[in-house]
């Protein structure tokens, strides 16, 4: 049995014809003239992430002030303030974990 006669080429149409090809330059163009509204929200947040972004991470000035305290021997540690500290942010955590 031979089957070479009825094997079409891979790519080919009937006519012999060139296919068209789809490329990314006859995509849509955007419509120069769309407008994006953003809501107040959102503006609000753009806002704060560009003031955290300006903000720095360590406040450098205090960093240096504890140092040099430290490093005279007039820093002292207020063990009661840090406890209570501590407990004010644990009720925090607990009143927002049994509100969600």
């Amino acid at each position: 049995m031979k089957i070479e006669g009825s094997v079409k080429p891979v790519g080919a149409t009937p006519t012999g014809e060139t296919r068209a090809r789809s490329n990314a330059s006859t995509a849509p163009v955007p419509d120069a003239a769309a407008k994006v509204e953003l809501s107040s929200l959102s503006a609000s947040l753009i806002k704060a992430e560009a003031a955290m972004a300006s903000t720095p991470v360590v406040d450098r000035a205090r960093v240096d002030e504890i140092r040099q305290a430290i490093s005279e021997g007039r820093f002292t540690v207020d063990a009661e303030r840090i406890a209570d500290g501590l407990i004010k942010s644990v009720r925090e955590l607990l009143d927002s974990g049994s509100r969600s």
